[in-house]
């Protein structure tokens, strides 16, 4: 008998380790990976490299005029990770660092970049069997799913994992307090905005990984998966 196919929501802030858990459990179940965040990176990427942002002003005419014109994909590598393309190009690496980050919280509080990606974003989840985490997965974008969950962490801790990322990557120039701030300006920005700002569902489950390991937080999420497939 076939095993009942659910979506799958996880929401929370930035840096919280959403999108680890996400594909772990997505690659561990067999389900389809959409990682939104990328898609609003993507967008702000295009942005910088057309010169749309200028200090914190977008120039959201031009952008608007644009974007039938951004085509953003998922392509699964030879390691089997799933990585976002722009224009036919791999920008998984480009869209991971600060300049990106800086900016992407003003590209994602525009309403219709929101509204051009969400419509994106249903589309890839129509048939179920997905799961897809962001900011507004739950409370927008699948606001029915099956599962969903609310993840977070201290400003500090999630900033010490962005950290070690990008020193991991390579960045040497970046400091940790470029990266708290960073953290700390893009809760107020996701949270205070006027579209689709971020908040916890009222029936997702709250998960503050803070001072849980990968694994015990993987397992977590597994058993809340199988306990709505019975």
């Amino acid at each position: 008998m076939e095993k009942k196919r659910i979506t799958i929501a996880i929401d929370g802030h930035s840096s919280c380790g959403k999108s680890t858990m996400a594909k772990a459990l997505a690659k561990r179940i067999g389900y389809a990976y959409i990682d939104t965040g990328a898609m609003y990176r993507a967008v702000t990427l295009y942005c910088l490299e057309h010169d749309m942002i200028k200090g914190d002003e977008v120039n959201k005419p031009r952008l608007r005029r644009h974007m039938s014109k951004i085509e953003i994909t998922f392509k699964v590598n030879d390691e089997g990770k799933s990585e976002t393309w722009l224009n036919g190009k791999n920008v998984e690496q480009e869209i991971r660092g600060m300049e990106v980050s800086s900016k992407v919280s003003l590209i994602a509080a525009i309403g219709f970049v929101r509204r051009a990606m969400v419509a994106q974003q249903q589309a890839m989840g129509r048939n179920k069997g997905i799961v897809m985490d962001g900011r507004d997965i739950g409370t927008v974008v699948f606001p029915d799913a099956e599962l969903k969950v609310f993840v977070t962490a201290s400003a500090q801790v999630r900033a010490e994992r962005r950290y070690k990322e990008l020193q991991s990557k390579g960045d040497t120039t970046t400091t940790f307090d470029e990266v708290l701030a960073n953290v700390v300006e893009r809760d107020r920005i996701d949270s205070s905005r006027k579209e689709s700002p971020l908040r916890q569902a009222d029936d997702a489950l709250l998960l503050d990984n803070s001072h849980l390991s990968l694994d015990e937080q993987n397992e977590w999420l597994y058993n809340e998966y199988l306990s709505r497939i019975k």
